[in-house]
């Protein structure tokens, strides 16, 4: 067993896992660590806590202090800095007349790199655009060339449900979503029903898959063949949340069908149809 704190370097942003350095730190505290990008300013978001190392996909490094007053000033003006940051960045870019959409700018605590986010729709030459901004900030630079659903939620804003985006909200890490979640749910596959406002499939997709799963296990598909007390039908659509299924049933083959409603354990399958 090792002791972990979890820290996060953005208000939504993944968690990484650091040595506690024999202190006990607490939920909202600051620490100054040590990253592949350089020395950070993080916030506790996972207090001390024992986990297994077997959990652990490297080693944890120990943080390197807890932050100071002055040390949360000097965070508080890299903030302000980035803003300038911005500003020149969008000059350097309209001066080289490149084609592309900066999106965010974060220093590192100890300033020894600044990563500009930006968005384009093909390759972007921006060797020149890295000469001049080094020139103006003499510290490593560093372009990074994002997707839409990061752009979502670095700019966050209103999902069609009336609330802030999950993704600038609480989701700390993106996860995979398909289109059969959709099936699965029985949505509708008009993409404007179910895309966010990123353009790709929502993230909110993701929530309730695990319990169709289960709740479609041993459910007929539209047009399967289906034995019911009734007689033989043809399921017409299934309600999975009322574990229902809807078939035009015919007591005698020629007979004229009547629609009936059943349980999955009213019925068994005779014939998939083929999708």
């Amino acid at each position: 067993m090792v002791t972990i704190v979890g820290v996060r370097f953005k208000k939504v942003g993944k968690i990484y896992y650091f040595g506690p350095k024999g202190e006990q730190l607490n939920v909202d505290d600051g620490v100054i660590v040590e990253t592949i990008r350089g020395i950070e300013y993080g916030k506790v978001v996972i207090p001390n806590r024992m986990i297994d190392e077997s959990e652990l996909t490297q080693p944890v490094k120990d943080i390197i202090r807890v932050a100071t007053k002055s040390d949360y000033e000097v965070y508080m003006a890299n903030k302000e800095r980035e803003k300038e940051a911005f500003q020149i960045c969008l000059e350097k870019i309209a001066k080289n007349g490149l084609d592309m959409k900066l999106i965010n700018v974060e220093f590192t605590f100890d300033i020894s790199k600044i990563i500009f986010y930006f968005t384009a729709d093909g390759r972007v030459d921006f060797r020149d655009l890295v000469k001049d901004l080094a020139a103006v900030f003499h510290t490593r630079i560093e372009l990074r060339q994002i997707g839409v659903r990061d752009e979502a939620k670095f700019l966050s804003g209103i999902g069609s449900c009336g609330r802030k985006l999950c993704c600038s909200s609480f989701l700390g890490e993106f996860q995979t979503v398909s289109i059969k979640m959709a099936k699965d749910q029985n949505l509708s596959l008009n993409p404007s029903k179910i895309s966010g406002n990123c353009g790709s499939l929502m993230c909110c997709l993701k929530y309730e898959d695990d319990t169709y799963k289960e709740l479609n296990k041993g459910m007929p598909k539209e047009g399967d063949i289906i034995s019911t007390p009734q007689g033989i039908g043809e399921v017409l659509s299934v309600n999975v949340l009322r574990s229902t299924i809807k078939a035009a049933v015919r007591e005698n083959p020629g007979d004229n069908a009547s629609v009936g409603f059943f349980s999955p354990q009213e019925i068994e399958i005779l014939r998939k149809k083929r999708y």
